[in-house]
């Protein structure tokens, strides 16, 4: 009668601690992944919110103007950027260019309370120079260090308010020539009304019949690096792997493919959740 007694008892204690662990679960609070409201910054958002959920873990994404000032502030739980751009914005006069260097130049410079997740080394952005194939067949190749020994009379095109590097090396570029879009930009390439064009490593808008110069192992223009930025002591250990495991899965083809879905009216969260859902986490 007391066996039957102290197993009734036991069932009773373990069904109110599942009760209450389930109750816990379904009350965890959303994390919230925030990022700009351009559409290149959405699917960054829409990746790692993606790969929270992949978890089991509530996730939305939310935008803001400055989503860096949100993260601090602790409205924001994970941002996501890019290695180069989130360095320039803390620390303008930073010379470094390798991704690794980058890496570690802007981890040691983020606000107290922040913290970098893995950066995809596979995945990134960068602003990159193209070419027609008769320059690069001009010049003896398709490498960006061929650049300086070509320098004088350069004539550089970008897109308005894109960023452009000031100089390849010890070339300094001159001031581009500015387009409405891609397309009238790569037009004048063609017409030889330009040298080059400066576009980004993840742009799906190169056309295929054009260069995308290649930056070499002894990095010439500063790493663009996708990498998710955390509030410190927010994440649990799996929430962070779960962030953490974007860096293993995913490249630049990939990114150009789902900016180019975006760019064609694609929901971001829609594309991300399509491209997680073919590239599962921890495989």
């Amino acid at each position: 009668m007391r066996i039957a007694r102290l197993a009734a008892l036991l069932l009773a204690a373990a069904i109110a601690m599942a009760s209450c662990a389930a109750e816990n679960r379904d009350h965890r609070p959303e994390l919230v992944v925030g990022s700009r409201p351009d559409s290149e910054s959405k699917l960054l958002a829409g990746i790692y919110v993606a790969a929270l959920r992949s978890y089991g873990f509530a996730a939305r994404a939310e935008t803001a103007d400055d989503p860096m000032a949100k993260l601090d502030a602790g409205a924001f739980t994970v941002v996501p950027g890019l290695t180069g751009k989130v360095l320039q914005a803390l620390q303008p006069s930073s010379s470094a260019l390798s991704d690794v260097q980058v890496y570690r130049v802007m981890n040691s410079a983020l606000p107290e309370g922040v913290a970098a997740g893995d950066y995809t080394t596979a995945a990134e952005d960068k602003p990159a120079l193209v070419v027609t194939p008769a320059t690069a067949q001009a010049w003896g190749g398709s490498d960006l260090s061929l650049v300086p020994r070509h320098c004088g009379g350069l004539v550089v095109g970008s897109v308005r308010g894109f960023r452009a590097p000031s100089g390849v090396g010890p070339c300094r570029l001159p001031a581009p020539r500015e387009f409405p879009d891609d397309a009238t930009m790569f037009a004048a390439l063609r017409a030889s009304e330009l040298t080059a064009a400066w576009t980004s490593t993840a742009d799906p808008g190169i056309p295929t019949d054009l260069v995308v110069l290649a930056d070499g192992k002894n990095a010439l223009i500063q790493a663009e690096n996708v990498v998710p930025l955390y509030r410190r002591n927010a994440l649990t250990d799996r929430q962070l792997l779960a962030i953490n495991e974007v860096a293993g899965v995913l490249d630049t083809a990939a990114l150009v493919e789902m900016r180019r879905k975006v760019a064609g009216g694609a929901d971001p969260q829609a594309v991300a959740d399509a491209w997680l859902a073919e590239h599962p986490l921890g495989r």
